[in-house]
């Protein structure tokens, strides 16, 4: 489920570096939430966010490497 933006903290997003260049179908994560990664969809900025764990964060992104 989206978090409303207004229970997340200020944060910094940036986009993934695999993001598509003409700015199109791009996800943005968010640093500096301690054991969190906010991630959003950069076409909706003001839009739900959905929060997962960094432990879950973790695999999942292995996984894409692997």
């Amino acid at each position: 489920m989206p978090t409303p933006r207004a229970e997340l903290p200020v944060t910094n997003w940036r986009k993934s570096s695999y993001s598509n260049p003409d700015n199109a179908n791009c996800v943005e994560v968010a640093d500096g939430v301690t054991g969190l990664v906010p991630v959003r969809d950069s076409k909706v900025p003001d839009g739900g966010v959905l929060v997962v764990t960094a432990q879950a964060w973790a695999p999942f992104i292995a996984s894409l490497k692997g």
